[in-house]
C-alpha cells in the first residue's frame, strides 16, 4: 500500500509540475508574441480610428488594408525589397564559400602557425563592432565604392563565428576517413565537397538562415554607406517612410510597412526552425 501511495503521489507531483511548466510557457509565449500581434492589429486600423482610441483596444472592428497600399505608394518599397534580395543572396552565397574554405583549412590542412592564426581570428570577435564599422567605412570610401552593391556586400562576406562553428563540425569527422580518402587519391576539394559538406549540411543550413536574417535586418552599415535611394534596403526604407513618406504620426501605416518587411523572416524561421536548432546543437557538441 505504501508503494502504491508513493507512486500516486509521485504522479500527482509530476502532473502539477507539468501543469505549472505549461502555464509558464504559455505566459512566456504571450509575452513574446504580443508585440507581433499588436503590430499586425495596428496595421489593420484606420488612421482616424487609431487616433480616436484614448484607451488602446486589443481588437479591430473595421479592419482596413489601406495602410499596406500606402506603405508601397509612399516610397518605392518594391525596389527596396529587390535591393535587399540581391544584397542578401549574393552576400550569403559568397560568405558560405569563404567560411567553408576557411573552416576546412583550419580543421584539416596542416600548415605552420595554423593554431596561432586561428587564435588571432577568434580574438577578432572581441573587437567592438563600432570600430569595425569605422574601418570598413574608411576603406570602402577610399575605394570609391559608396552607393554601390560591392560596397554594401564586401564587409559582410565573412564571419569568424561561422568559421568557428563550421570548423567544429568538420573536426567531428574522424581523421581516419580523411587519410583513407587521401590514400585513394581524393583531392582535398573533392573530399570537402563529397564528405564534409554533406555531413555538415544541418550546420550550413543554419548558417545560411541566420545570415539571411542578418542581411535582411542590416541597418547601420547600409544607412552609413548609401545615401542614394537606388541602393536603399528595406531597413532603410522604414526610416525613409518616416522622414519622407507619410510622416511619423501615421503609426498604422508604419506598422503595415513593418509587417510587410518582417513577414519573409517570420516565414523563414517558421519553416526552418528545426534546422536552426539542430545546426546550433550540432555545432556546440563535439565528440
Amino acid at each position: 500500500m505504501d508503494y502504491i501511495r508513493i507512486e500516486r503521489n509521485t504522479k500527482i507531483k509530476k502532473g502539477v509540475a507539468g501543469t505549472v511548466r505549461m502555464i509558464l510557457l504559455v505566459l512566456w509565449a504571450i509575452i513574446v508574441l504580443f508585440p507581433f500581434y499588436w503590430m499586425i492589429l495596428t496595421s489593420l486600423k484606420g488612421y482616424g480610428a487609431y487616433n480616436s482610441e484614448y484607451i488602446p483596444k486589443l481588437y479591430v472592428t473595421s479592419p482596413t488594408f489601406e495602410n499596406y497600399r500606402d506603405a508601397f505608394s509612399a516610397v518605392p518599397l518594391g525596389r527596396y525589397f529587390l535591393n535587399t534580395a540581391i544584397f542578401t543572396v549574393i552576400t550569403t552565397a559568397v560568405m558560405l564559400v569563404v567560411i567553408t574554405l576557411a573552416a576546412f583549412a583550419f580543421a584539416r590542412l596542416e600548415f605552420k602557425g595554423r593554431n596561432f592564426v586561428f587564435v588571432i581570428f577568434l580574438s577578432l570577435m572581441m573587437i567592438p563592432t563600432e570600430l569595425v564599422v569605422i574601418t570598413n567605412f574608411v576603406t570602402i570610401t577610399n575605394w570609391n565604392m559608396r552607393n554601390s552593391f560591392p560596397g554594401l556586400i564586401l564587409p559582410s562576406i565573412t564571419s569568424v563565428f561561422y568559421i568557428y562553428l563550421l570548423k567544429e563540425n568538420f573536426e567531428q569527422v574522424p581523421d581516419t576517413l580523411y587519410y583513407a580518402a587521401k590514400v585513394d587519391g581524393t583531392s582535398d576539394f573533392k573530399y570537402l565537397c563529397k564528405v564534409l559538406i554533406p555531413i555538415s549540411k544541418p550546420t550550413l543550413v543554419t548558417v545560411t538562415i541566420l545570415k539571411v536574417i542578418e542581411c535582411w535586418n542590416s541597418y547601420v552599415w547600409p544607412r552609413l554607406i548609401t545615401d542614394d535611394q537606388v541602393y536603399f534596403l528595406v531597413s532603410n526604407g522604414i526610416q525613409e517612410i518616416r522622414e519622407n513618406g507619410f510622416g511619423r504620426e501615421n503609426i498604422p501605416a508604419m506598422m503595415a510597412a513593418v509587417v510587410v518587411i518582417s513577414a519573409p523572416l517570420i516565414v523563414i524561421f517558421l519553416i526552418f526552425r528545426k534546422q536552426i536548432m539542430a545546426g546550433v546543437l550540432r555545432g556546440g557538441t563535439k565528440g
